[in-house]
């Protein structure tokens, strides 16, 4: 199994702490104690545990107000797993497995367009569309980063997303268009089935059981998540009614 994408060098450290949501205090193997940021705004349960290790990303850039960039964390929960913790990327991997044409679920298309106005008033966007030059009807793709774990299934959302419900809606409205695709992307790969975090957002729940009743298709993909690179392992599967 080959990698889909191979991390630049990354610095291993134990996170010490995470505040103000976009901080996490990271004391490296080196003995330095840093301030990297955290690019996942969320609740990110189960993965802010102190004295957990940690991988962290260095940008030389100079406008920067913080060089490094927490990338991933090790969890426990099932066996010692790296769970994906920049939330920038999910589409990234999502582009370069949709230019291989490794999801075989979504079909035939020939051109992949990121973040295209839809809706009534044109002010959301959709993370891929997908079309065909033989006038296949064109496929929808939301995508959402999953790290959440019970045992071996992975939940979302781990919180109340107005945001998330809203793009429910929106796919529901798309499907008589085309085809609407909601692509969970299964950020660590110790969880092999996939179900709505229904404890933390009821609604969204419901919504999403509505959405797969209107036709909208749910498409749950696992990836190994390591200090190495992402490697795609396949279609999770459903462990919800």
């Amino acid at each position: 199994m080959t990698w889909l994408y191979h991390y630049p060098t990354l610095y291993p450290g134990t996170l010490l702490r995470r505040y103000k949501r976009f901080f996490a205090e990271i004391q490296l193997t080196s003995g330095e104690i840093i301030t990297a940021h955290c690019p996942n705004t969320g609740p990110m349960t189960g993965m802010c545990i102190p004295g957990n290790p940690v991988q962290v990303s260095r940008s030389d850039n100079p406008k920067r107000k913080l060089a490094y960039t927490w990338e991933m964390t090790q969890v426990y929960d099932n066996e010692p797993t790296w769970v994906g913790v920049n939330t920038a990327m999910p589409n990234r991997i999502v582009k370069l497995a949709l230019e291989k044409h490794l999801f075989a679920e979504l079909g035939s298309y020939s051109t992949i367009r990121p973040e295209v106005p839809y809706g009534v008033d044109k002010k959301s966007r959709i993370d891929f569309l997908l079309t065909s030059e033989s006038g296949e009807s064109p496929i929808y793709v939301e995508v959402k980063s999953t790290t959440w774990a019970a045992g071996e299934l992975v939940l979302f959302p781990d919180t109340v997303t107005t945001r998330g419900q809203k793009h429910l809606r929106e796919l529901m409205a798309l499907e008589p268009l085309g085809c609407a695709v909601m692509l969970y992307f299964i950020n660590r790969g110790d969880c092999t089935h996939f179900a709505p975090g229904d404890c933390a957002d009821p609604l969204y729940g419901q919504l999403l059981r509505e959405a797969i009743a209107f036709g909208v298709k749910l498409l749950p993909y696992r990836f190994e998540i390591t200090p190495e690179g992402i490697r795609y392992l396949g279609l999770a599967e459903l462990g919800f009614t």
